[in-house]
């Protein structure tokens, strides 16, 4: 839909990119570094966190691995696409519901289905499409979720290397990089 240069004071300059979806609507980003691997380029879908990624908010490791991705993208070439998933997809309303009953000592898991909500209700194949848009078919990818490697290898996107992308751990957010491990499949060393 549109495309320009954004130029950032951390991450050096990016192409920005803006896709909306015939699926849902919905807006989606990309940054393009100017280096890019053309055979297996570095790749992160991130979904949007406004709690993590705006407010810097301690409960996630959200915002972390945006700044990490950014850099290493920015160092190595890639492409960050930034979904409009927020809180796994359950939106800002249901998420911050969620974390009111994790303040009660529920985990993130159990408060989304406390709430009659999905676990996880994010879907890959848009970022799928995206990439296929921009003849991007194989790829290395920053994750810790095998969910999303499932999701684009089923979409046609051939996964060659996963990177993981682990945030230290901190006093508020341990117990949920806990449930992301065990009960999400996450693959998480530090907790």
């Amino acid at each position: 839909m549109a495309k320009a240069k954004l130029p950032t004071e951390e991450y050096g300059l990016f192409d920005f990119l803006v896709f909306k979806s015939n699926m849902d609507n919905k807006t989606q980003v990309v940054l393009q570094s100017k280096k890019v691997n053309k055979n297996a380029p570095l790749v992160r879908l991130h979904s949007r966190c406004l709690t993590g990624d705006t407010f810097r908010s301690l409960r996630c490791d959200c915002g972390n691995q945006l700044d990490k991705s950014l850099k290493m993208i920015a160092k190595q070439g890639g492409t960050l696409i930034y979904l409009d998933q927020e809180g796994r997809d359950i939106g800002l309303i249901n998420k911050i519901k969620a974390y009111h009953l994790q303040d009660g000592k529920m985990d993130t898991v159990e408060a989304n289905v406390a709430l009659g909500l999905p676990v996880d209700a994010r879907d890959y194949g848009i970022a799928a499409a995206i990439l296929k848009k921009m003849k991007i078919t194989k790829i290395q990818l920053l994750t810790n979720n095998p969910e999303k490697v499932s999701q684009l290898i089923n979409d046609g996107i051939q996964v060659v290397k996963t990177i993981p992308l682990e945030i230290k751990p901190n006093k508020y957010n341990r117990n949920y990089l806990k449930t992301k491990k065990i009960k999400m499949g996450h693959i998480l060393k530090l907790v």
